[in-house]
Formats: structure tokens, C-alpha cells, sequence
């Protein structure tokens, strides 16, 4: 219905046009699993420093490898992450004056990763945790009610059943990678390394990392908080499309066991990144592989990149829901998402000389037959071309006459 107007003049109104441009969600956000005698227990809290982690869950004497996760993933370039103490086990209610020598027992883990408090089984279940609806979940299900979380890691767990939880809960909600941990020492050579199960939507680091405790002096701990800063760090600096590899690892002074470049090229098919020292440039993460045995996403960068144009799509075009279906509205869809990708494109994430190269979006009669409309489906096809990244670099090098130059 048109306004009515009794003044003559000019008159200036906003329009709701409906669609919105697309704005990229956030990448780097971790939600972290660990255990601490001090603060809430099975609750989500949102830490942006290292100051305030240590009043609301304690400093080093209170856990182990939570406080060195949280404080690594700070000092390597994150900025945001949310921290479950799933609590520890069978020291809950000990004084303030044994609270050091109880949190190093209830972190301690055998060479296998079985705890050396409870019993296995208890400890898999506090981690894996329930779902008893809102409030009430506890564990990893505390990380359901929260969308902002794109990467999960439970520090120094190196249990199949925790593992394959966190990755099953990255794949059943398919806006989050997992960071996991490989076991402290390796029984019988690299090759006997244990290897979690087949997914796109995990990595996987050897070794633990040696850093500096205030309290113990150096020690060893599992990379995967210092990683998930590494993560944040690639991010912000160059964006999700570049591989969170051949980076330095701040407060890292040394590791574990040193991985050869013999003992790489077994781990590195298998989809196990190492963290290597590199002669004259550090200490630095030499991998970039998904556990996926798929080649379409070998590389971390690839599924990363597609987790956030996906989610980023899903969150940004809610605005079709209910809107007439018609040629008009698979219009104004491509527009959007073109609009979307082409900014992507511009930042490097895509192939292509052009944006006609680079990704398509196809919305029309063919996507969208009357059997299709009449359910109350839209649908939209779009097929993007990662950059990958040059995991190997070879350079031909041969003889040549003297005098002799480069022919071009």
C-alpha cells in the first residue's frame, strides 16, 4: 500500500531490502577440555587473557597441561577462546595447602594416557561428558550451546574414546575443527605411533613441547594449545587460507623426541604433523594434514577454508527463510553469495586468474524444478577452488656449458 503524503516536498526513507552482504564468522576461537582445581566445573567461560584465566581457574600449580595449553595458545597469537574444567578427579575437596601437589597428580598421565587417578573409564566420561539439556551438559557437550567455538582441543588426552568424541562432534556440527595430541613417548619407533581414525575434521601433532613451568622448572607438554594459537596466528595475520605450518612456536624450548626427516616421510602420508627443530630457524610445525585418507581435503588450510564459507553462507542467509520462491529471489541469492566469494577471492583463498574461475553459484530453474518448489526446498549449488599449499618444493638443478645462459 502506497504512503500517503500531504506536504509537498522530499522525502528520504529506509528500505529493508532483506538480503545483507555476507561477513565472514570468525576462525579462530578454541574451546579447550582440561582439568583444574580451582573454578567452576562443567561450565563454559569465555577467556580473552591470560590474566583473567589465572583468577577464575588458577595458575600453574592448580593444572598442568590446561594452564600451559590456555597460556601457550595466548602467548602464539589467540585472543579469544572457552575454558570447561570437567574437574579433577577425586581431589575435589582437598585444602589450599595440597592443592599444588594434587593438581600434578591429577594431570599426570602414564606413557600410554592413561590417568594415574581413577580409573579410565571414569576419566573418558567427565571428558566425553552428557547431555542433560541446557545448564546441565557437562564435558565436551558444554561446547553444543556455544556457536562462536570453530576449533576444540582437550590438551594432553590422547584417549581413542575422548578423540574420536571430539571429532565426531566436529563432524556432527561441521563448524569446528579438532586439534589432538599424540602421546608423550613412542614405544618401539615412529612407526608404532598411534593414529586416530579417518576424518576431515581433525589434525593431529608429535611431539609434546618443552616450555618453562615457574614452578617445575622445564617441562613437557602436549603442543596442542601452542598449535591452536599458531592457528589464531595464521589467521589474523595472512587468513584462514594459509596453512598453519613452517610457523615458529612461541615458547617452545625444545622437544620431546626429535623427529627425523626419514622418520616425516612415514608419519607425514599417515596425516601425523610434526613439530620440528629447524636448523637455524626454530622450532616450527612441519604439517599441515587432516586425518582424512581423502585427497579432495588433505590439507588443514582446505577444510578450514570450506568450515568457514560454509558457516558464514548458513549464518548470513536466513533472511531467504519463508521469502517467495521464485526467479527473483534466486537472483538476489547468487548476488549475495557472489558478492561473498568474490571478497574471498580477492584475499588470496581462491584459484583462478578471474572470479568466473575462481568458484561458481547456480540458482535457477534447473537447481529448483516444480518438484523441488512444491516441497518447500530451495537450492543452491556452489563449487569453489581451494588454494592448496606447496607442501613439497622441488627444484631441478643440472649442469650446464660454461657461458652458457637461461633460454627463455
Amino acid at each position: 500500500m502506497a504512503t500517503s503524503y500531504l506536504s509537498p516536498g522530499v522525502y528520504v526513507e529506509e528500505v529493508d531490502r532483506g538480503s545483507k552482504p555476507i561477513e565472514a564468522v570468525g576462525t579462530n576461537t578454541v574451546g579447550f577440555l582440561g582439568e583444574s582445581m580451582m573454578g567452576p566445573v562443567n561450565q563454559s567461560v569465555l577467556v580473552t587473557n591470560w590474566t583473567q584465566y589465572v583468577k577464575t581457574f588458577g595458575d600453574f600449580t592448580q593444572s598442568t597441561f590446561l594452564s600451559h595449553a590456555v597460556y601457550g595458545f595466548f602467548n602464539n597469537g589467540g585472543s579469544r577462546c572457552y575454558v570447561v574444567n570437567v574437574g579433577a578427579p577425586a581431589n575435589l575437596d582437598l585444602s589450599p595447602a595440597d592443592t599444588k601437589a594434587a593438581a600434578e597428580k591429577a594431570a599426570a598421565v602414564k606413557a600410554d594416557g592413561t590417568p594415574t587417578t581413577g580409573t579410565k573409564v571414569d576419566n573418558d566420561a567427565r571428558y566425553i561428558g552428557k547431555d542433560n539439556g541446557p545448564g546441565a551438559r557437562t564435558g565436551l557437550k558444554c561446547f553444543e550451546e556455544i556457536d562462536e567455538i570453530s576449533l576444540v582441543a582437550a590438551p594432553g588426552i590422547i584417549s581413542a574414546a575422548v578423540q574420536d568424541a571430539l571429532l565426531t562432534h566436529c563432524e556432527n556440527r561441521k563448524d569446528r575443527f579438532a586439534i589432538l595430541d599424540s602421546p608423550e613417548v613412542v614405544q618401539g619407533g615412529v612407526d608404532k605411533l598411534p593414529r586416530p581414525r579417518d576424518s576431515k575434521y581433525g589434525g593431529y601433532y608429535c611431539p609434546w613441547i618443552q616450555v618453562y613451568d615457574p614452578e617445575r622448572g622445564n617441562v613437557y607438554i602436549p603442543p596442542s594449545g601452542h598449535v591452536a594459537g599458531v592457528y589464531a596466528r595464521t589467521d589474523n595475520e595472512r587468513g584462514v587460507h594459509k596453512a598453519p605450518a613452517n610457523e615458529i612456536v612461541r615458547g617452545a624450548l625444545g622437544l620431546r623426541y626429535q623427529v627425523s626427516r626419514g622418520e616425516q616421510d612415514i608419519l607425514n602420508p599417515r596425516g601425523i604433523n610434526c613439530i620440528r627443530l629447524m636448523q637455524g630457524n626454530g622450532i616450527r610445525i612441519w604439517g599441515a594434514r587432516t586425518l582424512s585418507s581423502d585427497p579432495s581435503w588433505r590439507y588443514i588450510n582446505v577444510r578450514r577454508l570450506f568450515i568457514m564459507v560454509e558457516t558464514s553462507i548458513e549464518r548470513a542467509t536466513q533472511w531467504v527463510v519463508f521469502e517467495p520462491n521464485d526467479f527473483r529471489l534466486w537472483k538476489r541469492v547468487v548476488r549475495t553469495i557472489a558478492s561473498f566469494l568474490t571478497l574471498v577471492w580477492r584475499q588470496g583463498a581462491l584459484m583462478g586468474e578471474t572470479p568466473e574461475k575462481a568458484f561458481f553459484v547456480k540458482c535457477d530453474e534447473e537447481t529448483n524444478p516444480p518438484e523441488v518448489i512444491d516441497v518447500g526446498q530451495l537450492i543452491v549449488e556452489v563449487g569453489l577452488a581451494p588454494v592448496k599449499p606447496a607442501e613439497f618444493v622441488i627444484f631441478r638443478i643440472g649442469q650446464m656449458p660454461a657461458g652458457g645462459g637461461v633460454q627463455e
